[in-house]
């Protein structure tokens, strides 16, 4: 009997050898992006929301504040109002951020552009409805913005879009926005959620795009198994924060392992200094951090 379980075992462990020696023959690196390929200059300094710790958050104001800070990357979150213009905003309801509620989804663009963006915003503090203040720039014409008047602002500028919204899709509305603009090359879109992924990289297979939760987690656990030589990312990067549900991610054995596979990594959210210098030590390809003017003087920019 214990014979045949170990030959058993034997058949297992020669056919999992076989498979993983024929994956590693057949993958393939991550296909490259000219948003990667065209732009050289790393570590990316990438202003989370535009930078929310010095502006409110995905506003004008914000957008452009980081564009004279000379960020690399301005970072924003969409989703689609009821008569389907792709706005700015990072929750799915306007309540935290503005002075107005309700549901994105579920308000026409002309209402979202009646309310104040910067309602709630104060300086150093996570914005939340009803924080105490100050408010400083309450009632200075701070709007909720729409995506293209973010392209038509900053048609040069490369932009890291996360998808927010899942159903209904708007990734083919995404796509043709993106196009119509000439922003393929400039643009990296993120999402969390795989179904929003998949509907984008459909609609737009050239443009670049950062793993899902899904992704992150397969390539992480092959990579804590040494099985990266078997992986053919379908994404051009990594975007992460160090921990996650208590494990050490954000490692330098992740970043040499996204690196094996031609996939950059970005850290976020970023925002202490001490954080930055040992994110940095690792040699990552980018920061994500809500203060990109604390990164760039670091960095000596």
């Amino acid at each position: 009997m214990r014979s045949k379980i170990l030959q058993g075992f034997s058949v297992a462990l020669g056919v999992v050898i076989v498979s993983y020696v024929i994956a590693a023959m057949i993958a393939k690196p991550a296909e490259p992006r000219p948003f990667f390929t065209q732009y050289q200059k790393r570590p990316m300094v990438i202003a989370h929301q535009g930078g929310d710790g010095i502006r409110p958050s995905e506003t004008m104001m914000a957008y452009e504040n980081a564009a004279a800070l000379k960020v690399d990357v301005l970072e924003m979150d969409i989703h689609a109002t009821s008569d389907g213009v792709i706005v700015l905003m990072h929750d799915a309801k306007v309540d935290r951020t503005t002075d107005g509620t309700g549901e994105i989804k579920k308000m026409t663009v002309a209402q979202i552009k009646e309310l104040d963006a910067a309602f709630w915003w104060s300086p150093g503090v996570d914005t939340k409805r009803n924080q105490p203040g100050p408010y400083p720039y309450r009632g200075q014409g701070a709007k909720v913005l729409t995506l293209k008047e973010m392209f038509e602002k900053f048609p040069t500028y490369r932009m890291n879009i996360e998808i927010k919204q899942v159903e209904p899709s708007i990734a083919p509305a995404f796509c043709n926005l993106i196009r119509d603009h000439n922003m393929s090359d400039k643009v990296l879109v993120a999402s969390f959620h795989q179904q929003a992924m998949d509907d984008f990289r459909r609609a737009c297979p050239d443009v670049a795009t950062s793993a899902t939760q899904n992704e992150t987690t397969i390539f992480f656990a092959l990579n804590t198994l040494f099985l990266t030589s078997a992986y053919t990312p379908p994404t051009q990067s990594l975007q992460v924060p160090e921990y996650s549900s208590g494990l050490h991610v954000l490692t330098q054995g992740f970043v040499d392992g996204a690196r094996s596979r031609k996939m950059e990594t970005h850290a976020w959210t970023i925002n202490k200094e001490e954080d930055m210098k040992r994110i940095l030590s690792l040699g990552v390809d980018g920061i994500i951090t809500d203060y990109p003017d604390v990164l760039l003087k670091l960095l000596g920019r």
